[in-house]
């Protein structure tokens, strides 16, 4: 049975206080959605929670579900993506990614 892999992107404005580099990205990001080999995902921004355990730094995240590792290293060569990451790198001073799969 295959496992699920899910892969959840957080990014890091170098201007987290512009509204337009914010737009840029969350374009970009959106683009991603069109990529055959991505079963689900979802974009979001921190939500406000306030716990010692949650990091709102974040400017905003991207998660997307694949049926298998391989259709996510498709996804990584896919054209669209890296479109993505030409058009939008330089927006970003950070990115972290957590990747996982079923257990």
């Amino acid at each position: 049975m295959a496992k699920t892999f899910v892969h959840h992107v957080y990014f890091w404005l170098k201007n987290p206080g512009s509204a337009e580099d914010l737009q840029r990205l969350q374009e970009g990001v959106k683009s991603l959605g069109t990529i055959k080999a991505i079963k689900e995902f979802h974009i979001g921004r921190p939500a406000g929670t306030n716990r010692g355990v949650i990091d709102t730094t974040y400017s905003l995240s991207w998660l997307a579900l694949f049926d298998t590792a391989e259709d996510e290293a498709s996804y990584q060569t896919d054209p669209v993506h890296l479109k993505f990451v030409e058009d939008c790198a330089s927006l970003w001073e950070k990115v972290i990614v957590y990747d996982s799969v079923d257990i």
